[in-house]
């Protein structure tokens, strides 16, 4: 599933590759374009723009390829079908051919006009990976912002690789930080944590994060809490470790328990209280048990998963950009 580079592009050499995954966004690709455009322009590098359709419904894929008409710089990677924003971004990191790849949503909510101060930090500093860190994010409700707050806090003190707090895929990296990237085969991807992973010098950069130019979310509440569980059981074995841990003191709690019972009607005889303090433990422990039941399944289906060993993704067309020739320059 991984492009072919050409060592005798300039892109290769010295661009910078955007990708942009796509998801029904018909209502935003237009100026989205337009303000890229822009920002490309005023980089003077060679530069490719990778839009990944995943499977999009409305007529975002009819506006990519009208767009690629006026703009040869545009790539063209059409998946079969919706296969996710994490393998999507994987589509688009395997066919990105620059030396500093760029990943942004196209809702405009993550600003173009930051590409290049993220450029300036990975050309003049050296640094593999620059992270937007969201300092606000405006027109998201009160619910979403302090559950992803309890996310991020949660996701970084349970596992040993930490991931910086607020930071979405909003990154340039460098061509060696895409090719680790590209190198990790796993179906289940937590991108935000295999960004993190696989480590090389990185630097957060604050920004205001803006409201959706048009349209409407594609996360739901639903959708984000079965992204949430996606990103802990497929980041960290942290659930694992806890329901054990619960049910360890579960069992030291009904050892003693039980051992205060007997105590009691050895030397008072009191009788051993009977039918609904029964019920209740009984319906505490199966709970228990169901609940460390459900967070091995979790992991037992993600290894199931895995063991298929099936292509992340297929696709109805690429179509690469039209890159420049090799200048004889290269950017350290």
């Amino acid at each position: 599933m991984t492009a072919p580079r050409s060592a005798a592009s300039g892109l290769a050499q010295c661009g910078i590759s955007v990708v942009v995954p796509v998801f029904n966004e018909s209502e935003v690709l237009a100026e989205f374009h337009r303000r890229l455009s822009d920002v490309l322009a005023a980089l003077a590098l060679p530069s490719e723009v990778v839009f990944v359709n995943d499977g999009s419904a409305d007529q975002s894929l009819a506006i990519i390829r009208a767009l690629r008409q006026q703009d040869p710089r545009i790539t063209i990677v059409d998946l079969s079908r919706n296969f996710g924003k994490e393998v999507a971004m994987t589509a688009g990191l395997h066919h990105a051919r620059g030396a500093a790849v760029v990943v942004i949503d196209a809702d405009l909510q993550d600003p173009p006009e930051l590409i290049p101060q993220f450029v300036r930090l990975w050309q003049e500093r050296g640094y593999d990976v620059v992270y937007g860190q969201r300092t606000s994010r405006a027109g998201e409700s009160v619910l979403k912002r302090t559950t992803a707050y309890l996310f991020y806090r949660l996701i970084q003190h349970t596992n040993r690789v930490r991931m910086p707090a607020d930071v979405g895929d909003f990154r340039l990296m460098s061509r060696r930080a895409v090719d680790a990237l590209n190198q990790l085969t796993e179906t289940q991807r937590f991108m935000k944590g295999l960004f993190a992973w696989i480590g090389f010098p990185q630097i957060a950069f604050p920004y205001e994060r803006d409201r959706r130019y048009a349209g409407n979310t594609k996360f739901n509440y639903w959708r984000l809490w079965t992204f949430a569980l996606e990103g802990i059981t497929s980041y960290t074995t942290f659930p694992l470790k806890a329901a054990t841990y619960l049910g360890l003191l579960i069992a030291g709690v009904a050892f003693f328990h039980a051992g205060w019972i007997v105590l009691k009607t050895l030397l008072f005889g009191e009788p051993v209280p009977g039918y609904p303090s029964m019920m209740v433990v009984i319906l505490m422990l199966g709970g228990v048990q169901l609940m460390g039941l459900g967070v091995l399944g979790e992991y037992v289906g993600r290894m199931f998963n895995e063991t298929k060993g099936r292509p992340l993704y297929f696709l109805n067309e690429y179509t690469p950009a039209e890159l420049p020739e090799a200048s004889g320059e290269e950017v350290v």
